[in-house]
């Protein structure tokens, strides 16, 4: 009975990236790790507290307190806090391609209704080279756009300065390689008018 919750409050965030993750994951297991587990099934609220870890194949959650919680038609919401530096983060492998989707922030919410991911404060994503930061990140995975907006410099970055502009670093795409030559090679054959000596 616990292994389903766990299993359903994992879930919630899993999906949250989805759009371009590893869909090998989805078939994966979900394991946790947690120093408190607290489930309340009658108010459908499920705690997970100190050092949470959650993986399922590629994608990996760390953070200091997760939060599942579950409404009147069986949607979930999931607010992962804190963490390391008091960030909370995620990694995961994106389908098809040797890179990875990271991302942090002091608060990662989720919901499963309307499959939207916010990040708040200090928030960060990075996919591949290009990465973008702000003091909110809201990404929606059925349109797969991205909105980054900052407090006008009432928030700090994680080096402490201000940060008063949100920022990307977005890498030119490669141009495309030469189409390799199909034709077959050409036949050598000894030049019969050189005589060997």
């Amino acid at each position: 009975m616990k292994s389903k919750h766990l299993c359903a409050a994992a879930s919630i965030l899993v999906l949250a990236f989805a759009a371009h993750a590893e869909k090998g994951d989805r078939e994966k297991p979900i394991n946790l790790e947690a120093d408190r587990i607290s489930l309340d099934d009658i108010n459908k609220v499920q705690i997970f507290e100190g050092n949470v870890v959650m993986t399922q194949g590629t994608m990996q959650i760390r953070t200091s307190k997760l939060v599942v919680t579950q409404d009147a038609d069986g949607f979930q919401k999931g607010v992962a806090t804190g963490g390391e530096n008091g960030l909370a983060r995620f990694r995961q492998k994106r389908d098809g391609k040797d890179e990875f989707i990271e991302g942090e922030a002091e608060r990662i919410v989720h919901e499963a209704r309307n499959e939207k991911t916010e990040f708040f404060v200090r928030a960060w994503i990075k996919s591949g080279q290009d990465e973008v930061r702000g003091n909110y990140i809201s990404y929606d995975a059925p349109t797969e756009k991205y909105l980054v907006t900052t407090a006008g410099g009432t928030t700090k970055s994680a080096t402490g300065e201000p940060q008063a502009r949100v920022r990307a670093i977005i890498q030119p795409k490669g141009k495309a390689a030469p189409a390799e030559d199909k034709a077959e090679p050409l036949p050598l054959k000894p030049d019969q008018t050189v005589t060997p000596r």
